[in-house]
C-alpha cells in the first residue's frame, strides 16, 4: 500500500472518530436552568448548572435573566425551564398566598405547599435575602429615618422607586402600606438596577431593596429596619421539577452540594463583584466555587 493511501486511510479514520463523538454528544441528555432578571438570581443560577454539570454526565442548558418572579415560576410549571433558584418567602407568599413564619416554619410550608404542583426545593444555600427599604445618608438624617416606622410617618413627602412587581405583590408595597400605614407621594416601578442609579440621583427618595444586593453598599445607603418584623424570611435554594430528580436523582445529590456554602456577607460581596467591578456572573459563580473546592 503506497503513502498516499495510508495517509487516506488516517483522515477517513479520524473523520469517522469525529463523527462519532459529535454523534455522541448530540445524544447526551440536557436540562435548562433558569433565573429571574437580578444580579443574585443568575448567580446562583450559574452555580446551579456549574455543580451539575461538574458532578453528572447531562449537558445543562442556561436561560437566565428570563424576567421577574412569576415569569421564572410559570416558565418551570410549563416546564420549559426545569429549575431555578428561589426563596422561600416568594414561594409562600408569592405563589401560594399562605402565611410565612419563621425560616425553619417557613421552610417546611414552602416544601409541602411545592408537593401540590411536583416541584422541590432542595436544600438552602445558606442565607436570608430578605426585603428591605434604603435611603441616601442624607435623606436618612433629613427625616430621622431608622425603621420602617419613621419612614411611615414622613412617607407622604417622599417617593418611592420599586421593580414592578414589588408594587403588587402582597409582601410588597401593598403589605407594607396596611402593615405600616405607608402611603408615598408617588410609587415608580423600575427594574432592579435603575433603582440604585434613581435614589443616588435624586429621582426617588427611598427604595425596596435586597439584603444582599452589592449595590447598597457601594453606594452607601441606609438599610431601615423592619421594626414590625413585616417581610417573612426568603432563604434561597434551588426550585426544582419533580419529574427531573426523579428521572436523575444525580442532580439532587449534585445540588446538595451547594446546602449552606453561602452567608448574607459572602452572597452581597459575590453581587458586588457583578454591579460594582463590572465582571461576569458566570465568571464569579465559577471562580466562587472552584474557591470553595466544590468544583475543579
Amino acid at each position: 500500500m503506497n503513502f498516499k493511501k495510508w495517509i487516506v486511510i488516517g483522515l477517513v479514520a479520524c473523520l469517522s472518530m469525529a463523527l462519532v463523538a459529535c454523534g455522541s454528544d448530540n445524544k447526551k441528555e440536557s436540562i435548562t436552568v433558569g433565573s429571574k432578571n437580578f444580579t443574585e438570581n443568575i448567580l446562583l443560577a450559574h452555580m446551579m448548572a456549574d455543580i451539575i454539570e461538574n458532578n453528572t454526565d447531562l449537558k445543562v442548558v442556561r436561560k437566565v435573566n428570563l424576567g421577574g418572579s412569576n415569569v421564572a415560576w410559570k416558565a418551570l410549571l410549563n416546564n420549559d425551564i426545569q429549575l431555578y433558584p428561589d426563596y422561600t418567602g416568594t414561594i409562600v407568599t408569592n405563589y401560594y398566598q399562605e402565611e410565612t413564619g419563621t425560616s425553619e416554619e417557613t421552610l417546611v410550608r414552602t416544601k409541602e405547599l411545592l408537593k401540590k404542583d411536583e416541584l422541590v426545593f432542595t436544600n438552602e444555600m445558606g442565607f436570608n435575602n430578605t426585603y428591605t427599604l434604603a435611603v441616601t445618608q442624607e435623606t436618612a438624617e433629613k427625616y430621622k429615618l431608622a425603621t420602617f416606622s419613621d419612614l411611615a410617618k414622613v412617607s407622604k413627602d417622599l417617593v418611592l422607586g420599586s421593580e414592578f412587581e414589588f408594587l403588587d405583590r402582597p409582601d410588597g408595597y401593598p403589605g407594607l402600606s396596611k402593615e405600616y400605614g405607608m402611603t408615598f407621594k408617588e410609587a415608580k416601578g423600575m427594574d432592579h438596577g435603575i433603582m440604585y442609579r434613581s435614589v443616588v440621583d435624586k429621582n426617588v427618595d427611598v427604595i425596596d431593596a435586597f439584603a444582599t444586593d452589592g449595590q447598597i453598599k457601594v453606594n452607601n445607603l441606609v438599610i431601615l429596619e423592619d421594626d414590625r418584623s413585616f417581610f417573612p424570611p426568603y432563604d434561597a435554594g434551588p426550585l426544582v421539577r419533580q419529574d427531573v430528580l426523579t428521572k436523575y436523582p444525580e442532580v439532587a445529590e449534585a445540588l446538595n452540594k451547594l446546602q449552606d456554602v453561602l452567608d448574607e456577607t459572602t452572597m452581597q460581596e459575590l453581587n458586588s463583584k457583578v454591579d460594582a467591578e463590572g465582571l461576569k456572573e458566570e465568571t464569579v459563580s465559577l471562580d466562587f466555587l472552584k474557591e470553595k473546592g466544590l468544583i475543579k
